[in-house]
């Protein structure tokens, strides 16, 4: 990392829901691995069990507690002990919350722990359908509104987010937004990953891949890609249709049956769950995003980094990430999704490798890891020091704050 001080010289206390893979865990993994000197001087307090990234953080340097609270339910005696203690033996500068549950047990804890140290929520989610939520999760979700003014600031990765949240409560004057940065060397431009993930699933080096990376979900909007993808496929035989995420595999009847209602089961290729993502996104032709509600999807920062155009519903930020580098079409509008990737596909490998490569130069200019880091890191330094914050309007995705500035 270029011109910032370390991490340890700020002790940063974070309580997470949990240690999975969803986009709360890998920003935290990813902003303990792009500062210099690793996670050292961090503590991380998962209310659940053990996840995925446990042990990736821990070897950062972090320490790390899990205190098995089950999902869902309200934190037992003995876990609000156990975390009380922990912020009295690492008596922290900053605490930091991470979602919904998380903020709350921060605030708490920033109560009451030694020397009131300042706390800051972050939330990384979209508001979709609160419908959809756990009648558990919707009302903490109605209690951080109500104490949303404790926190010094609330991150939010998302414009979208941000407004969402303010309109159901929070406090607009805590607002910051700090975008998800990217790690431009790992996902990167590979001719040998497309040769291999091609030859891996069957698909000619000379085919159009277009792939759809998400999990299995409402919100992703399957149903929408296979129309779309049936459309396509129609016009243009050499069409193949590769889809990874959670739940995106052969066991799932719903997506089988989709599948097949399109015709196309000769020409998708259903991947899982995956860790060589940037592998996957180089081998692609097109990425896309059919999403009907984002915050700011990992996946298409991902793919353009790897020099592959996208195509993406007009939700949350999508098109403020994609710019002029792809298209944007609006949401469940399989016609506007088919003709997206008919602009693309048609220009040819040569336009369409230079229009990647616009993709990517953006990706590097506005979103990367170590630009996002650094904002992180004067964050936690202003805040401990009860120093003004960076402004809530600065650096947002192409505006790029120097570390050293006040």
């Amino acid at each position: 990392m270029r011109g910032h001080r370390p991490f340890p010289l700020v002790r940063v206390m974070h309580i997470i829901t949990g240690l999975g893979t969803g986009g709360a865990e890998m920003m935290l993994l990813k902003l303990l691995s792009g500062q210099d000197g690793g996670g050292g001087g961090h503590l991380v307090v998962a209310l659940g069990p053990d996840g995925a990234v446990t042990d990736r953080i821990r070897s950062m340097g972090a320490a790390v507690h899990s205190l098995g609270m089950a999902g869902g339910r309200p934190p037992s005696p003995a876990a609000v002990r156990r975390l009380f203690k922990l912020s009295r033996d690492y008596r922290p500068q900053v605490i930091q919350g991470w979602m919904y549950h998380g903020n709350l047990m921060a605030s708490l804890v920033g109560c009451l722990a030694p020397g009131r140290p300042p706390v800051i929520w972050n939330i990384r989610q979209a508001l979709y359908d609160i419908g959809r939520e756990k009648r558990m999760t919707v009302l903490i979700m109605r209690l951080g509104a109500r104490m949303s003014l404790l926190p010094g600031r609330i991150i939010y990765n998302s414009r979208a987010g941000a407004e969402q949240h303010e309109k159901m409560g929070y406090a607009r004057g805590r607002t910051l937004i700090i975008p998800n940065g990217f790690d431009c060397g790992r996902f990167r431009p590979s001719p040998e990953a497309r040769a291999l993930v091609r030859r891996r699933l069957g698909v000619p080096d000379d085919a159009l891949l277009i792939g759809l990376i998400a999990r299995y979900h409402p919100v992703k909007d399957h149903a929408n890609f296979f129309a779309a993808a049936a459309k396509l496929a129609s016009r243009r035989s050499d069409a193949h249709f590769a889809l990874a995420g959670a739940m995106v595999d052969e066991g799932n009847r719903e997506l089988a049956g989709m599948i097949d209602n399109a015709g196309l089961r000769r020409r998708v290729h259903l991947m899982g769950e995956q860790a060589n993502m940037p592998e996957i996104d180089a081998a692609l032709d097109v990425a896309t995003s059919s999403s009907v509600s984002e915050g700011f999807p990992n996946v298409i920062g991902e793919a353009m980094a790897c020099g592959v155009p996208c195509v993406v519903t007009d939700v949350g930020d999508s098109a403020l990430i994609v710019g002029d580098t792809g298209k944007v079409v609006p949401p469940k509008n399989s016609d506007a999704l088919a003709a997206g990737w008919a602009a693309i596909s048609d220009m040819g490998p040569e336009r369409r490798k230079a229009l990647g490569g616009a993709a990517r130069r953006r990706i590097v200019e506005r979103y990367s890891l170590q630009d996002v880091v650094a904002r992180y890191v004067q964050l936690y330094s202003d805040t401990a020091l009860e120093r003004r914050p960076v402004p809530a309007e600065a650096g947002y995705g192409n505006q790029k704050q120097s570390p050293g500035r006040r």
